[in-house]
């Protein structure tokens, strides 16, 4: 769902561009009355994950991938859709800067539809479904995928009005082309988080917000997600995204732009000069999921109360 350059308007771009920017600076504030000392190296291992999980496209129907998002399952991870917000905007800053995916003229949409959207849809819905449920936390997985499907859902409508609003594409073309296929994206999302969730519940609660938080045994997380970033990612489906999909089926792919030039020697998730070589494709996603961790620890240690 990454929008390139090209694909939306100039207006479009800025008031997308100038939302996400006055929420991510409402986040840095409200984040900094939540965080305590668990919260740097959780809020690290979680952007790092989803760095790493969005490499990995899993195929649908007809030709057509897709991949985690993860803002929902930030938001749980996290406790908190304020410091998933900084999480997710980490993500999708280092993937159009240091990746060339996603268009930088077009990075303030990417974080609104896929971060902003899917985050706060997904919070929203989380507690009534939970409650609905039974309130457990045994429950949580399961009304945490649901909510993160339809989190997708609603990003893949913010996708197609914008598209519509920039005369890419005729609403009533994009609407159910975007809707259709990331129904089928969402119901992997919605798998892959409450799995997610399974476990931590089960197996890491040290991982997930508590009344006595406290990370412990750091190594199988790090190495989860090395693993994920630096090998699951060679075994990604090559099928083009729900966007790329769409926009091939409807003819406004070569509306694809480059309108600022990036230099990265990491584009397309492969190192320049082994783009051929498996090991390219390692060394990035290794590369990318450590930069994520370092960026969001960094903004974490920045944020967090003095005294925490």
């Amino acid at each position: 769902m990454h929008i390139p350059d090209g694909f939306l308007s100039p207006p479009v771009a800025i008031v997308t561009g100038v939302a996400s920017a006055a929420v991510i600076a409402v986040a840095l504030s409200r984040t900094r009355t939540s965080l305590g000392s668990r919260q740097a190296p959780i809020m690290g291992l979680t952007t790092a994950f989803v760095f790493a999980a969005q490499m990995i496209n899993f195929p649908v129907a007809g030709g057509t991938s897709g991949h985690l998002l993860g803002g929902a399952l930030a938001s749980v991870v996290l406790g908190s859709p304020w410091a998933a917000t900084l999480a997710m905007s980490t993500v999708f800053i280092i993937q159009s800067v240091l990746f060339a995916d996603g268009g930088i003229t077009a990075l303030g949409a990417n974080i609104f539809n896929m971060g902003l959207v899917g985050i706060w849809v997904g919070w929203w819905l989380l507690q009534p479904l939970q409650q609905l449920l039974g309130g457990s936390r045994n429950r949580l997985p399961i009304a945490a995928g649901i909510a993160a499907a339809l989190s997708i859902v609603a990003a893949a409508i913010c996708v197609a009005i914008e598209l519509a609003i920039s005369g890419t594409v005729a609403l009533n073309i994009a609407l159910p082309a975007m809707v259709g296929v990331h129904i089928l994206i969402g119901i992997g999302e919605g798998i892959i988080t409450g799995g997610v969730l399974t476990y931590l519940v089960k197996v890491r609660p040290d991982l997930l917000p508590g009344e006595q938080p406290q990370l412990q045994k750091w190594v199988a997380p790090v190495v989860g997600v090395l693993l994920i970033s630096g090998l699951l990612s060679l075994f990604a489906s090559s099928w083009p995204d729900g966007l790329e999909a769409v926009a091939e089926k409807y003819g406004f792919k070569d509306k694809e732009a480059v309108a600022i030039e990036n230099p990265t020697p990491l584009a397309g998730y492969t190192v320049k000069g082994l783009e051929e070589q498996p090991i390219g494709t390692s060394i990035a996603g290794v590369v990318g999921a450590a930069t994520c961790f370092g960026a969001a620890f960094g903004i974490a240690q920045l944020v967090k109360p003095k005294d925490a």
